[in-house]
């Protein structure tokens, strides 16, 4: 069975660093969302990735948007994240 069913990854706005890499990952029905499987999830990415590329955070949604054509919409993922900075 699988945990994560998709995931996107973008920048977001970062008081130090000015950006920071964010997750968003889409979960199995089955799989509740939670922070030991946040953190689980941290350490697979820390496992085969590069620092600098690693997320420093990983959100968990219902249903992540697409596009008509089924491609994941990460501009309207974003842009959920700007306006959030913003407030």
């Amino acid at each position: 069975m699988h945990t994560v069913l998709d995931a996107a990854v973008f920048g977001v706005p970062n008081a130090d660093l000015g950006e920071e890499v964010k997750a968003v990952v889409q979960l199995a029905a089955s799989v509740p969302a939670s922070k030991d499987l946040e953190e689980r999830l941290l350490r697979f990415r820390a496992s085969r990735l590069s620092q600098y590329k690693c997320p420093r955070s990983i959100d968990s949604v219902a249903e992540l948007p697409r596009h008509e054509n089924g491609k994941l919409d990460k501009k309207q993922l974003r842009e959920a994240y700007l306006t959030r900075a913003g407030d």
